[in-house]
């Protein structure tokens, strides 16, 4: 065999030998079982965490799922307890209001409403006043209905007007009714505008104040027709 191919170095080309040592290789060794295990035990921790995370998460999702169901129910129970209560009061006691409120709404309306029926019946009167002074004629249809409720079996009748007023319808009652026997008196008793008529023991009261006191009734009202008479 050559000294090329020869796998063994000669002794005289040996200069220096050291012992190998295999300390170094059970150090490393230690080492990455060390490593190993510290990243398994961090893997271990890291579930532990993990669950623990989990389980909290559960237990405080159920937590606030029961709580939130018990104040629902508590809420509910509180409602219920004040409607039944305290509620019931308060409606009571608003409806009081409501109802006092309307009233008194009314009453103002009423008030209101009665006021401008007792103006209108002041203007009325001092319209119709100053007709009767200005228009003997006003009085006529007044006469002509009294005398036609009379019977038709009524021959004598007796008419009582003021004495003005007598002195314009006299001749003119008697030419409109023939076939009554007519006794005109005039009366100073009866107030210009107005009659009576009386027949047969019957009496048809055609007066002012007569007149007026029906009209104002008609309308809820009472006012006598001599409450004007100054201003007329």
């Amino acid at each position: 065999m050559s000294r090329a191919h020869s796998s063994y170095i000669p002794a005289d080309q040996v200069t220096e030998a050291s012992s190998w040592d295999f300390g170094a290789v059970d150090q490393a060794s230690l080492r990455f079982a060390a490593k190993v295990k510290a990243q398994t035990e961090a893997q271990d921790r890291a579930r532990d965490e993990a669950t623990r995370q989990a389980g909290y998460s559960e237990g405080y999702a159920e937590g606030h799922a029961q709580g939130h169901a018990l104040a629902t129910l508590e809420g509910q129970r509180q409602i219920t307890e004040y409607i039944e209560t305290q509620g019931q009061e308060a409606a009571h006691q608003f409806l009081s209001l409501f109802q006092s409120a309307q009233e008194q709404v009314e009453q103002s309306q009423q008030a209101l409403a009665k006021g401008v029926l007792e103006l209108a019946c002041e203007l009325a009167r001092q319209v119709l006043r100053r007709e009767l002074t200005t228009n003997p004629n006003a009085l006529q249809p007044v006469v002509r209905e009294a005398l036609g409720m009379l019977t038709v079996d009524t021959k004598l009748a007796a008419v009582r007007m003021n004495p003005v007023d007598l002195d314009v319808f006299a001749e003119e009652l008697q030419r409109e009714f023939p076939n009554l026997q007519l006794t005109l008196v005039p009366d100073t008793g009866i107030s210009s505008g107005g009659c009576l008529v009386e027949a047969a023991g019957t009496v048809v009261d055609g007066t002012v104040e007569r007149r007026w006191q029906k009209a104002v009734a008609s309308l809820g009202l009472e006012s006598a027709w001599e409450q004007g008479h100054d201003a007329g």
